[in-house]
């Protein structure tokens, strides 16, 4: 499960879209054509990125990536029917740590981002959509393309935010759903923070 979610995740690095208020109004499709140009532009150029230095991959994501996602949909989503159950406080701590997980998983993923090529499909909406799906095939060479398909919804105050990644039609958020469901039957909610922790404080 861990290289899938590692897929998973450096596939949300090569997707990124931007969700700027002031870029509201531009399609999702577009967004994500942009922000992917300049996320492979950068990691291409940048040598101290591409040799792994700690540092510039945490800027970069903090710059380009954590603004781009709605962690706490994706969180919400993804502990599912438990996530009512959970006081204010573990939502909070569920969202906090589910954050930081993925950020570890794809800035550990950040410099492989070179080797890949992003091609966009066709895009369909309608007007007043505020539920989209931006679909992509990635590829390098040697190897299959895979499809990759963004969830993303459309935020009142925020732009277009990314909830779900769909790779080779497998959902992000329904892989860490079954994981998570496995935690809260063994030990409840906290439980699963505790095992979000354990993760999260591995070197």
């Amino acid at each position: 499960m861990y290289r899938l979610l590692k897929l998973f995740l450096f596939m949300l690095i090569t997707g990124s879209l931007s969700v700027s208020a002031q870029a509201a109004e531009i399609g999702p499709d577009v967004l994500a054509r942009n922000v992917t140009n300049d996320v492979l532009r950068i990691v291409r150029q940048d040598k101290d990125i591409a040799s792994g230095n700690t540092a510039k991959v945490n800027a970069l994501v903090e710059q380009k990536i954590l603004p781009l996602f709605d962690f706490k949909h994706m969180t919400q989503l993804a502990v599912a029917k438990h996530w009512p159950r959970a006081t204010a406080e573990q939502q909070e701590s569920l969202t906090n740590q589910f954050r930081a997980m993925l950020v570890r998983t794809y800035a550990s993923s950040l410099t492989s981002v070179a080797d890949y090529k992003i091609e966009f499909k066709p895009f369909r909406s309608s007007p007043g959509d505020s539920d989209v799906t931006v679909s992509t095939e990635v590829s390098k060479p040697g190897a299959p393309p895979i499809p990759i398909d963004y969830r993303l919804e459309k935020t009142d105050n925020n732009g277009w935010k990314v909830f779900d990644v769909v790779v080779d039609n497998v959902s992000l958020v329904t892989v860490y759903r079954n994981s998570f469901n496995s935690e809260v039957r063994r030990g409840g909610v906290d439980g699963l923070i505790a095992a979000l922790e354990r993760r999260n404080n591995r070197p």
